[in-house]
C-alpha cells in the first residue's frame, strides 16, 4: 500500500528560539494544531525558548519544547522551567533528550534519568517525545541506544504518560525502514515521526549530517538528490519521502514526518504545502 499521503498528514516542524519571528510571521501558513518543536540549545536562554513555545500556542499551534537533561543544573531548575512553560500553556507535550554536554550540569545524566525522576508527571505533562537514531549515535553504542529506548518507553508507560518517537534525520531510506521494523519487533508501538530536512542548501545539509553522525556516502547522497562532488544548490526530501511512503504498510504502525527547518522555515512550509497538494489521490471520474 502506498502511504505517502498518510505520511504527509499531521506534519511536525522543528525550530530554534531564533526562529520565533519567522514562526510568528508564517504561523497562518501552518495548519492549526501543527506540532512545533523548540530545541534546547545551550546558546539560547530559557526565556527565549519559552517565548518561542508561547508564540506557537498563541497561533493555535502545538508547542513541543525540548528538555536537554544534561543541561539542567538541579531539579529546582527543571521544575522552574516546567512552571514557566505551564504559565504559557506550553507544558503538556515535551521532548526529552540527553543533550550535548560531555559532563552533566546536574543530577540528570540522560533522558532516562530525567523521565524516571517523576517530575514530568507531577508537572502535568501528558506526552513525552523520545529520540530515535536509525544510523546510530556517534558517541553511544547501539546496544546501549536500544536498551535505553526500551527503558524509556517502559518508564513512560509506568507513569501513565503517552509517548512518541522522533528520529534523527537521515538520507538513507533503508536505514530508516530497518530501524522502524526493529522498533516494532521489540514490541514498541509508540507513534513514530521520521525526521527529514526541509529544503536547504546542500553544503548546510552535509555539515549538519556530519555533525550528527548521519551517513553521507556518495551513493546515498545521489539517491537522496544531491552530489558530494559539488556542494551547491538546494536539496529537498521529495525522493526520500516518496520511497519511504512506498515501503511502509500497516506492519510499521503510525508513521508521520518531522521536518527539520535548519533556519528555512518559509521554504519548509512551502514544501509541505506543495507536497500535500501533490500527494492527494486523484478522484475517480
Amino acid at each position: 500500500m502506498h502511504r505517502t499521503p498518510t505520511l504527509l498528514e499531521d506534519l511536525s516542524v522543528e525550530i530554534t528560539a531564533r526562529d520565533t519571528p519567522a514562526l510568528v510571521a508564517l504561523a497562518a501558513d501552518l495548519p492549526a494544531g501543527t506540532r512545533v518543536s523548540v530545541t534546547h540549545l545551550g546558546t539560547e536562554g530559557a526565556a527565549e525558548r519559552r517565548e518561542a513555545a508561547a508564540a506557537a500556542a498563541r497561533a493555535s499551534l502545538v508547542p513541543v519544547p525540548h528538555l536537554a537533561a544534561r543541561r539542567f543544573a538541579s531539579e529546582s531548575e527543571l521544575r522552574a522551567t516546567l512552571e514557566g512553560l505551564r504559565a504559557h500553556d506550553a507544558h503538556e507535550r515535551l521532548f526529552v533528550v540527553g543533550g550535548d554536554p560531555r559532563t552533566p550540569a546536574g543530577p540528570y545524566a540522560s533522558a532516562l534519568d530525567l523521565i524516571r525522576s517523576g517530575v514530568l508527571a507531577e508537572a502535568g505533562v501528558a506526552e513525552v517525545g523520545l529520540t530515535g537514531y536509525p544510523e546510530g549515535h556517534p558517541a553511544i553504542p547501539d546496544d546501549v541506544l536500544w536498551a535505553e529506548l526500551g527503558a524509556k518507553a517502559a518508564a513512560l508507560t509506568g507513569q501513565g504518560l503517552a509517548g512518541s518517537l522522533t528520529t534523527q534525520f537521515s538520507f538513507d531510506v533503508d536505514a530508516v525502514v530497518a530501524w522502524i521494523e526493529r522498533v516494532r519487533a521489540l514490541g514498541i508501538t509508540l507513534p513514530i515521526r521520521v525526521g527529514v530536512p526541509g529544503p536547504a542548501g546542500v553544503r548546510r545539509l552535509v555539515a549538519f549530517a556530519r555533525r550528527c553522525g548521519v551517513g553521507t556516502s556518495a551513493g546515498i547522497a545521489r539517491k537522496y538528490g544531491f552530489s558530494l562532488a559539488s556542494l551547491v544548490g538546494t536539496a529537498g526530501p521529495d525522493r526520500f519521502v516518496e520511497e519511504l511512503g512506498s515501503r511502509l504498510d500497516e506492519r510499521h504502525g503510525e508513521v508521520r514526518l518531522h521536518l527539520f527547518t535548519f533556519g528555512t522555515l518559509d521554504a519548509t512550509i512551502a514544501w509541505a504545502r506543495e507536497a500535500r497538494a501533490a500527494a492527494v489521490p486523484a478522484e475517480r471520474p
